[in-house]
């Protein structure tokens, strides 16, 4: 195929249409990683030529080179794809030479203006016949001949040459933003294709441990070896997000999309080696000798993450951009009626008066009634239940808007998403009838009563037992962890009704049990956070059957029902770390120097990496939100999320104590304390972004099961 498609064909079609293109040249000309051993570039230049890739910079097609690109990285090829993409968009006042360059009769491999007749790390330069050369800060990019070239043996293969230039043939005009823009596709290029070179070895991985056998069983099974790869699949799906979420705001020329870039540049060069090198330990022996395709992968990978270093940028790194510029994480965009949602939503928080919480304050009675006044408890819900039927998108603006506010809500909006999504699916007409108005109108607060001595959150080994009697049941057991138990009205509680049910959690109920019923009893504990969570005994507790919500033994559909709006309730943990990062940008801007030094300094690279984490957990969540209302289901991208965010979060805390020194422990009880005492909070909070609502532990093996490994 060419690249010439029809007007309607959108950035995604051909994107995909062109990734094919090249997986089928490649097919023909570089079959196997273990090509670049030998094999010469040549003929696959020559089928570019004929093929129309070199046209894709006068299209402006970013999407559908990228899609090339991890064709090519794929299969461990060096061709200069973005290279010619850039060169075609340099050379646009110069027809003539596009056309040369479209025909084959200039090869251009792009490179910085250093002022040298001689240039070093060239990639392949054997079957290029030209440098163009780029004014990093502006000027006239010189396009000059390769007169000699002289191979430079070592990681890369096929070899990097120092080559020699003669006169130059042609100049032309670069502004600075064109060649700042230049590089930053350059790197973006080259970052891309790493990731593509090691997400295909690690895909090879992944079916080497499901068929390799060591001890009797596939390696794939033990445990050490699934949460390693299911590690590495969360850094290729978070590139991945990266590199779409660069090329989105480019194509909507937003004044971010550089950043977005270097985002996703940053963390390629963290994670393309390290997906790598755990391909490598999976494979051990096998992937070692250069008869397999792992090799030759490494290579390209590390060839390809070394190199982005010859393409600086004067912006520096994207902590650099941070700290020097009011620049703030660029934007996702969960759709028009979805963030119209939130711009309203925003002027409205603004409003609001002294809604900002830090460590579990009580519910601000006003901040409540605005929300009860605009139906905004329960606006997912069918309009026949009160609600409005917001879409997932809409429910996950408000989750990160409230979370980024600080607004003190979190208990209502718990019960909302769990208790009244429950009733709403599962209830009986009069259930509905008496608790959701309570519900919409912030008036049940629930507690979870899930977790156990013997169990923790492994409920289908609960052992809190509901037994008949006459028209009600009578409960028995306890129930740990129970946060704000002390505080609810209701308590949403599992119990097991079948002790004999196969599998066990076919023999599970659930019920929602006023906290002040007779035979329950509360024993208050302090967390590390300040929180009160509590142990709760249930002593021959007596309710009426219309307490139990959903079929008898049915409560585990119920719960999983309840959990399907995990994803939205973390968009309320994404956003408040949000507002941490920038509180802390708020900070450093004070004073630059003296809290994060000079560029290059460990502090900024700290900051960059902040960065990077907390851009690929509001990615992955956006990218699960958007295939939810698509109506793709869950996917695997929400125990990604939930991973890096766990992390990410301890992460932060840890930082803000290394970037800001003991002011950053300070609590919120101290005047005028940075991040108003977020920061700390935020630190002693965190543990439980990880251990909560799963383990990520689990939520890894969650990620591997999911990758077809074996248990």
């Amino acid at each position: 195929m060419t690249t010439t498609t029809p007007a309607q064909t959108t950035g995604d079609e051909l994107a995909t249409m062109f990734g094919e293109s090249v997986r089928g040249v490649l097919a023909q000309h570089w079959p196997s990683p273990t090509a670049a051993e030998k094999t010469a570039l040549d003929p696959l230049w020559q089928s570019a030529v004929e093929l129309g890739w070199l046209g894709l910079g006068s299209e402006d097609a970013l999407e559908a080179t990228l899609a090339g690109l991890a064709e090519l990285g794929r299969s461990a090829c060096p061709f200069p794809l973005m290279d010619g993409y850039v060169a075609a968009r340099l050379l646009a006042e110069r027809p003539d030479l596009v056309d040369n360059l479209m025909a084959g009769t200039l090869r251009v491999v792009v490179a910085v203006e250093s002022g040298s007749d001689a240039v070093r790390w060239v990639e392949a330069a054997p079957s290029a016949t030209h440098l163009l050369l780029v004014p990093a800060e502006g000027g006239e990019a010189a396009l000059r001949p390769i007169t000699s070239r002289e191979t430079t043996p070592g990681l890369a293969a096929p070899t990097w040459s120092t080559v020699t230039l003669g006169t130059p043939e042609a100049r032309v005009s670069v502004s600075r933003a064109a060649a700042q823009e230049a590089l930053a596709l350059l790197r973006l290029g080259l970052a891309a294709r790493a990731m593509a070179a090691a997400a295909r070895a690690h895909e090879m991985a992944v079916e080497h441990a499901k068929v390799r056998h060591q001890f009797g069983k596939p390696i794939g099974s033990f445990q050490a070896v699934s949460q390693r790869l299911a590690s590495c699949e969360i850094d290729i799906t978070a590139g991945q997000r990266l590199v779409a979420e660069a090329v989105r705001l480019r194509t909507a020329a937003h004044s971010s999309w550089m950043l977005a870039s270097e985002l996703a540049v940053a963390q390629a060069l963290v994670a393309a080696p390290r997906v790598q090198l755990g391909a490598h330990h999976t494979f051990a022996a096998i992937g070692y000798f250069e008869e397999h395709s792992a090799p030759w992968l490494f290579r390209r990978v590390h060839a390809d993450v070394t190199r982005v270093s010859q393409f600086p940028l004067a912006a520096g790194e994207p902590g650099d951009v941070l700290v020097e510029t009011n620049a703030t994480l660029p934007p996702l965009d969960l759709g028009e009626t979805a963030e119209a949602f939130r711009a309203d939503l925003r002027a409205l928080l603004a409003r609001l008066p002294d809604q900002q919480t830090i460590g579990g304050h009580p519910t601000n009675p006003a901040v409540v009634e605005a929300m009860v006044e605009r139906d905004l408890f329960g606006f997912a819900w069918p309009p026949a239940f009160g609600g409005r039927a917001a879409s997932v998108p809409e429910q996950m603006v408000f989750n990160e808007e409230i979370g980024y506010h600080r607004t003190p809500i979190g208990t209502i909006m718990g019960t909302v998403e769990i208790v009244g999504n429950a009733i709403v699916r599962h209830g009986t007409p009069e259930q509905r009838a008496r608790f959701l108005p309570l519900i919409r109108r912030g008036e049940l607060r629930m507690c979870l009563g899930y977790s156990e001595p013997e169990a923790g959150s492994d409920l289908a080994s609960l052992r809190t037992r509901a037994e008949r009697d006459g028209d009600g049941w009578v409960i028995n057991g306890q129930k740990l962890w129970t946060t704000g138990g002390h505080l609810a009205t209701h308590v949403w509680l599992a119990t097991r009704t079948n002790p004999d049910a196969k599998p066990p959690h076919a023999g599970i109920t659930v019920f929602l049990i006023p906290m002040s019923t007779p035979g329950i009893t509360i024993q208050q504990h302090r967390a590390l956070s300040g929180e009160i969570s509590c142990t709760v005994f249930y002593d021959n507790v007596r309710v009426p059957d219309d307490a139990r919500i959903g079929e008898v033994d049915g409560g585990w559909k119920v719960i999983t029902d309840a959990l399907a709006s995990e994803r939205v309730v973390m968009g309320g943990i994404s956003g408040s770390i949000l507002r941490q990062f920038d509180d802390l940008l708020a900070v450093i801007r004070r004073d630059p120097e003296d809290t994060v030094g000079p560029r290059g300094s460990a502090k900024r690279r700290r900051l960059t990496q902040l960065a990077i984490q907390l851009q690929a957990n509001r990615a992955l969540l956006n990218a699960a939100v958007q295939a939810t209302a698509a109506g793709g289901g869950v996917r695997s991208e929400t125990p990604m999320a939930k991973v890096i965010g766990g992390e990410l979060a301890e992460d932060f805390g840890e930082a803000t104590l290394e970037i800001l020194g003991p002011v950053a422990a300070l609590s919120s009880e101290v005047p005028g304390v940075p991040g108003g005492g977020a920061f700390e909070y935020g630190l002693r909070l965190s543990i439980m972004y990880v251990v909560g609502g799963g383990t990520n532990d689990i939520q890894r093996t969650l990620i591997a099961r999911g990758l077809g490994l074996p248990r």
